[in-house]
């Protein structure tokens, strides 16, 4: 294998890169004696002089570094980010920056992996780099940001483009004195309706428009009129459906009491619109076993009244009125409920549960009532009582990572998917939390979640002791978000191009509107665009996106992003405006749903040849002339090969038959919903040293062994695990102060908890510790391992820059082979 040569660059001829010695560089550099020269011929082995020619190992610290990546962005690009001009790429989203609206959408809400789209299909073909967007509709913005503003035209209604419907935005131009516009998008001309006209200044633009977002802004929320509610009745607003399972499995775990205990909590953190004094939410409460139970909370009753439907193949609502209930009316019966339902069930030896006709109970009360919501679903087992959905135990992990894996990774029956169609037809959303403690079939249960836009939480062996207070902030956090229910997102582009291919968790009955019963600030939906036609070089091209949905308190929305890019007939000026992390959250998404009609093996192999092109087009059209030796990368490409590496290798799409379906099935549905901080984490998981901490936040390390020593205590997080691992060698006062003993051994690691001590290092690291859950979307449960333990191999097996022990490649490794891939392609 050769490895004569590795240099970076930027598109701006062929400078070595800063920090590579001579040897991996190439380029210009000057020769350097004793050192072999790139090699002129593809394939050509460098000679040593006067010896054998053994492999010569490359330098792992020499490769191209996140940490470094990160840190030259942040100097170069925190601050403040001025969205006014076309085609600008962002700062990374491990930057520190403050985005000022001026025009085009924010980063945080939509992200594409090119800022300079080729004009042509021939063009993308060569690159192979893929033209897509990520958008969070929804995304939360810092506090020092303007969230998007809510525009109201009035009866009028949104003022929109004849053709293609696009809504009024800063890429519209007023022509004729201000009686038309221009749509930059389909190119047509609209009248201006009289009650919206206004005199342009003398440089053609409206004197009116810093008093209109709509105008000016890249994100902003218009008002709906009745004509985008269903059958044109303005919605009211939404409700929050708690079902517990209450078969033995839960109460004997100690859920159902946990869940009970905790529901005022849970209540407290009913989500408020800006401004508002309390919540408009409705909350409503299903118990179920192999029987639903219903509750009447109507604020007129002494006591909450509960009503049993036995039949379970023919589920109906049996109350109209008192089901959905205002938290502050029925507060003392919610409290009364909660304090019956655990002595209710307690005795109960139930372990045969249904689960299709429970979440069909949820559906008809919101149906009943006429609102969109939400259902929390607490389950434990695989749902085998006789009842719609009952589902066979098929758990056959030995064919996980082999080509039938798909035979255990798709539903085993329509259930559960018709069932998710109909909750998304309602503006139903289902969240399901699992407690499961054997195979549960997710890849069947799971459908009613994705296909609402929902997100499921696991917790294996879930114990209340253990597990609770994890569980119990998962629901709290979940109940927070500001989420937009019954939903439709609709994705324009300027004439040349269309969007083709969706991602995520939604359901779609067309080709163009993605469905979904909710969507909360953590979901990210990617979709790829494709040339249907040239574009014109010096128009650019021009992206809206707009999401119809209900708001908290019942107001029917529409959120506008408009995000405008540049066009290019030079593939430098593409190769200098690629956004990495966005290409790899897209990518990632797109190889998880391939894996569903394909096989692990061919997935792979595409991603592979699919970086090998983006890279060889590079070095055959934009790099210097250098010999075929070297590996060049552009500047924004860098890390390609260490991140599609850790593609390669994660559980999402390498995982075997060491892991279980259900563990399989939720990394894949993690990775199919993850915003890009969330993949860019999960990826390349975070390592920190924290026996050497010297301010209150660590620095982040590469993911290696070679990075860990003995004497040494690292944290590692990928935002659904973290790990705590302590070297035999740690000194004694450092574990006194954060353990309380002497040496490692002693250190009890069956806990998930840091023993409270009063000094200021354990505070310093119990609260680095729950600083990094609280950024992250799910709460993390932390596992402390001791060097040499059993353990240690789960740990090992997310320090992706080193060989796994499932065979994967190492990032040096993976770095030759992918450079080998690319000297085939251009010879």
């Amino acid at each position: 294998m050769d490895n004569s040569g590795i240099q970076q660059n930027s598109g701006y001829g062929g400078s070595a890169h800063p920090g590579m010695p001579p040897q991996l560089s190439g380029g210009y550099a000057p020769p350097q004696p004793g050192y072999p020269q790139p090699s002129p011929y593809p394939g050509q082995q460098p000679s040593y002089p006067g010896q054998q020619q053994p492999p010569r190992r490359l330098d792992p610290d020499l490769m191209p570094s996140p940490m470094q990546v990160m840190q030259d962005d942040q100097k170069t690009k925190s601050g403040i980010f001025y969205t006014n001009q076309k085609g600008l790429v962002p700062p990374l989203v491990t930057t520190d920056f403050i985005v000022q609206d001026q025009g085009n959408a924010s980063p945080r809400f939509i992200r594409a992996t090119m800022y300079n789209v080729p004009i042509n299909s021939d063009m993308m073909k060569q690159t192979s780099v893929p033209l897509g967007l990520v958008i969070s509709p929804m995304a939360e913005v810092l506090e020092e940001e303007q969230p998007p503003p809510l525009v109201d035209f009035g009866e009028l209604g949104p003022v929109r483009c004849v053709r293609c419907k696009a809504y009024m935005c800063p890429n519209m131009q007023f022509i004729d004195g201000g009686r038309r516009f221009h749509c930059l998008l389909c190119k047509a001309s609209t009248e201006v309706p009289a009650e919206y006209f206004q005199h342009l200044d003398h440089t053609g633009l409206r004197v009116d428009r810093f008093e209109r977002a709509e105008l000016v802004l890249g994100a902003y929320d218009i008002v709906a009129t009745k004509e985008y509610c269903r059958d044109n009745i303005p919605p009211k607003p939404p409700a929050l459906i708690f079902l517990i399972d209450v078969s033995y499995n839960n109460v004997k775990s100690g859920l159902v009491s946990l869940l009970c205990s905790q529901m005022k909590s849970f209540l407290q953190c009913l989500p408020k619109e800006r401004g508002e004094e309390k919540s408009s939410l409705r909350v409503g409460f299903i118990t179920y076993n192999n029987s639903v139970h219903f509750y009447n909370l109507n604020p007129n009753l002494g006591q909450p009244q509960m009503l049993v439907v036995g039949d379970t193949q023919e589920m109906f609502m049996p109350l109209l009125d008192g089901f959905l209930a205002d938290v502050e009316e029925s507060e003392s019966l919610i409290d009364t409920l909660m304090a019956q339902i655990p002595s209710m069930f307690g005795e109960t030896r139930e372990t045969e549960t249904i689960l299709a006709p429970a979440i069909q109970a949820g559906l008809e009360a919101l149906k009943a009532s006429n609102r969109a919501g939400k259902l929390l679903i607490f389950h434990s087992s695989l749902p085998i009582a006789e009842a719609p959905g009952k589902l066979k135990n098929r758990d056959d992990r030995k064919l996980l990572g082999t080509d039938k894996e798909k035979s255990v990774l798709t539903p085993q029956n329509t259930v559960y998917n018709n069932l998710g169609q109909e909750c998304v037809g309602v503006g139903c959303s289902v969240d399901l939390f699992i407690t499961n403690n054997s195979f549960i079939d997710l890849p069947t249960i799971g459908q009613v979640a994705r296909l609402t836009g929902g997100e499921v939480y696991k917790y294996t062996y879930f114990q209340a002791d253990l597990d609770g207070e994890r569980l119990v902030t998962d629901v709290q956090k979940n109940i927070r978000r500001l989420c937009a229910f019954d939903a439709i997102m609709r994705v324009r582009t300027s004439t040349g191009i269309r969007p083709t291919d969706f991602y995520g968790h939604f359901f779609m009955s067309n080709t163009t509107d993605v469905e979904l019963a909710s969507i909360d600030p953590d979901k990210a939906i990617a979709l790829e665009i494709k040339h249907d036609d040239k574009l014109a070089e010096e128009e650019g091209v021009y992206i809206q996106t707009a999401l119809l949905y209900t708001s908290l308190t019942g107001q029917r929305r529409i959120r506008v992003l408009n995000l405008a890019l540049k066009s290019c007939s030079q593939m430098t000026e593409l190769y200098r405006a690629c956004e990495l992390d966005t290409i790899i959250n897209f990518l990632s998404k797109q190889s998880v749903y391939k894996l569903l009609d394909s096989t692990p093996k061919a997935v792979k192999e595409s991603l592979i040849i699919r970086s090998a092109q983006m890279l060889a087009c590079y070095r055959k059209n934009c790099a210097s002339p250098t010999s075929a030796g070297q590996l060049i990368l552009p500047e924004c490409m860098k890390l390609l090969p260490l991140y599609v590496n850790c593609l390669l290798k994660c559980d999402a799409i390498s995982g075997g038959s060491d892991m279980s379906i259900d563990d399989r099935w939720f990394t894949m549905a993690a990775v199919m919903t993850m915003d890009i901080p969330s993949s860019l984490n999960y990826f390349y998981p975070r390592l920190l040293s924290l026996h050497d901490m010297e301010d209150d936040f660590p620095s982040s390390i590469r993911c290696s062994a070679e990075k860990i020593s003995d004497n040494g205590v690292y944290l590692l997080e990928n935002g659904i695990y973290m790990f705590l691992w302590l070297g035999l060698a740690v000194p004694s006062q450092w574990l006194m102060s954060v353990f309380g003993v002497e040496n490692t051994a002693l250190v009890d690691i069956e806990t998930s908890r840091l023993p409270i001590i009063d000094n200021p290092l354990s505070q310093k690291i119990r609260s680095l510790i729950s600083n990094i859950c609280s950024s992250r979307h799910r709460s993390m449960r932390l596992t402390i391992i001791r060097q040499r333990d059993k353990m240690e191999v789960v740990m090992k097996h997310f320090l992706v820059e080193d060989k796994g022990i499932d065979g994967s490649s190492s990032y040096v490794d993976f770095l030759c082979h992918l450079h080998k891939e690319i000297r085939n392609l251009l010879s």
